[in-house]
């Protein structure tokens, strides 16, 4: 697979956190990547055992508010996402926003949605790899569909 095919299929894992979905805005954050032209390639809504949560956040687990974070993120339902596109993981964080609603932009979901740091609404992988382990741990390969869009090669070709 060419380079530019890789960064093409390159993904991103994207949670839609308790709050998010308490708050009704599970397809407004959708909307957000769909407008940007990625494509959704996996999606679960589930409620996160501990188990997986401390998993997912283990960089996090020497951390003071560690038990808070696992505690917060079983409070409700969540939604767990596989998004594909072209640099999407860089790109998801611009559309995210930083992790402190109040040092987000206006136009970031967090900047428009998010009230505080514990409660930003939604949480975007950081990095590739980040990605790759996380979208291990909560999906199996065959719940990750790989998918022809029409609009592929009209947002990402090169000429």
């Amino acid at each position: 697979m060419s380079s530019a095919v890789q960064a093409f299929r390159e993904r991103t894992f994207v949670i839609v956190k308790p709050d998010g979905v308490q708050r009704g805005l599970i397809g407004r954050v959708v909307s957000r990547f769909e407008k940007n032209g990625f494509k959704l390639v996996a999606m679960k809504f589930l409620q996160a055992t501990e188990e997986t949560l401390k998993k997912h956040y283990e960089e996090l687990a020497q951390r003071p508010f560690f038990p808070a974070l696992i505690q917060y993120m079983q409070m409700g339902p969540i939604v767990i996402m596989v998004w594909e596109g072209k640099d999407i993981v860089k790109r998801a964080r611009d559309i995210i926003g930083a992790t402190d609603p109040l040092k987000s932009s206006p136009g970031t979901i967090r900047g428009d949605y998010g009230i505080a740091t514990g409660r930003n609404v939604v949480h975007g992988s950081d990095s590739l790899d980040s990605s790759k382990r996380e979208i291990n741990l909560w999906f199996s390969s065959a719940e990750v569909i790989p998918w022809q869009q029409e609009l592929d090669d009209w947002l990402n070709k090169e000429n």
